[in-house]
């Protein structure tokens, strides 16, 4: 290590109180390596670590448990990762006014099991990990993680954080009742690239000051700025809930979409909606019911009367349900489609996968617009390309967008990641005025932003 190196180090460690090591071997965003892992344990903390990368030059990557730090397009470089996993604290429980502040690092299943005891819940379930059942995922439940963050990600299949869910936007089956991130993100705390802490929202779900920046920093995959905090709008638990699930052709598009508008327009108002497509296989829609015993009860009735003799009832959540398509070092896509646009889509994606020779699985949130697909690791990465080019090129047949999340490196050199992007000039417009050196998170985002 030179002096400068050594310089450098100190002021970060000193920064993240004495919480920074220079980056081993894990600590590597899509392929790049990083120098250094700093982990603060305080806003003012991140901001401090932030001014000192901003003084040295310094291109900075958030990261919270690391389950979705592969995805979208690899950074330019990477000098500085920094780890959220201190930043592990629920700040305030406003039960009496559904609303909960806590620091970026803590995990959604560590949430959930603070929460439950007062009857409320944050109605984000975003994509589960590969080999995760809801409820089980893997390490610590209290505190963070067991070991100092800064000396590497959490291993194993974990729940991912407040931070990186904000930050990628990603959501679940609850999403058709109670909305995306950004209708349940009423307050946010950020540092920008220069250190200065920014704050827009407040602590009460009628306050919308600056509700514009939370929106912003939504989605925005830590390209603006680091959240170090976040309040949400929170709801009660169910009573009761129940899974109605029916098998379907997969064959029939057509035939699926035809229950999805029925259970939309019908007055049973179901909590979830979701589809499991699988090419060969037999595809399965499922239904979430959630309220009081009664009403429960009878809108399973409806829900067995409009599917028919095959459905089934459950108390427990299918296996499938709100996980991924994927697995480990498979290609992950997102495809977003209006509600009508639904058979379509399926029959453009089995149709290119036939085409290209790929095996395609489908699932996700098709009463919302919102599937997940996925491609075997090891297929053709020009074959991969070629399909992800025809499925864009047909995409305003049921007016969605085609992304591609996550895949091998040979697949990533071989696609463009993010697609044609509506409002490109905007968005790099915004990223000049929040980070005009282009130092977070550089490059990982549409167009290179």
């Amino acid at each position: 290590m030179s002096e400068a190196e050594r310089v450098v180090l100190d002021a970060l460690s000193a920064a993240a109180g004495g919480h920074a090591v220079l980056a081993g071997a894990e600590d590597i965003v899509d392929g790049v390596c990083a120098a250094v892992v700093a982990a603060p344990g305080t806003t003012a903390e991140a901001a401090a670590v932030l001014r000192v990368a901003a003084e040295h030059g310094l291109a900075v990557v958030g990261r919270g448990t690391g389950t979705k730090l592969g995805w979208g397009a690899p950074p330019s470089r990477a000098d500085v990762i920094i780890d959220t996993g201190r930043l592990n604290r629920v700040l305030d429980h406003g039960a009496g006014d559904l609303i909960v502040q806590v620091e970026a690092g803590v995990r959604l299943d560590t949430l959930r099991e603070r929460l439950a005891p007062a009857g409320q819940r944050l109605a984000l379930d975003p994509l589960l990990p590969p080999g995760t059942v809801p409820g089980a995922v893997g390490g610590p439940v209290s505190g963070g993680p067991a070991s100092d963050p800064a000396s590497g990600p959490a291993s194993g299949p974990v729940s991912g954080t407040v931070g990186g869910t904000i930050a990628t936007a990603v959501s679940g089956p609850l999403r058709l009742s109670h909305g995306a991130v950004r209708d349940l993100l009423i307050g946010v705390t950020m540092v920008r690239a220069d250190g200065v802490v920014a704050k827009a929202g407040g602590k009460v779900v009628k306050n919308v000051a600056g509700y514009d920046l939370s929106k912003l920093l939504t989605g925005s995959w830590g390209t603006l700025g680091l959240i170090t905090e976040a309040v949400f709008r929170l709801h009660p638990l169910p009573a009761l809930a129940r899974w109605v699930t029916v098998p379907l052709d997969p064959a029939a598009s057509a035939s699926a979409h035809e229950l999805v508008q029925r259970v939309l327009h019908s007055q049973m108002v179901p909590t979830a909606l979701e589809l499991d497509w699988r090419h060969g296989e037999t595809a399965r829609l499922a239904v979430l019911v959630e309220g009081i015993p009664e009403g429960v009860s009878g809108r399973v009735e409806v829900l067995l009367d409009l599917f028919g003799e095959s459905a089934e009832v459950a108390e427990t959540a299918p296996e499938w349900w709100g996980h991924a398509p994927w697995g480990a070092g498979d290609v992950a896509v997102r495809l977003t489609h209006e509600i009508a646009g639904l058979p379509k889509l399926l029959d453009a994606v089995e149709g290119l996968a036939r085409r290209h020779g790929l095996r395609v699985a489908v699932r996700g949130s098709a009463g919302v617009g919102l599937m997940y697909a996925a491609v075997p690791g090891d297929a053709d990465p020009g074959a991969v390309a070629a399909m992800v080019g025809a499925l864009r090129a047909e995409a305003s047949a049921w007016s969605g967008d085609v992304v591609v999340l996550d895949g091998p490196p040979a697949v990533k050199a071989a696609v463009e990641m993010w697609g044609p992007v509506r409002g490109l000039g905007l968005m790099r417009r915004v990223k000049d005025q929040f980070d005009p050196e282009h130092r977070l998170a550089p490059g990982r985002f549409a167009g290179g932003i």
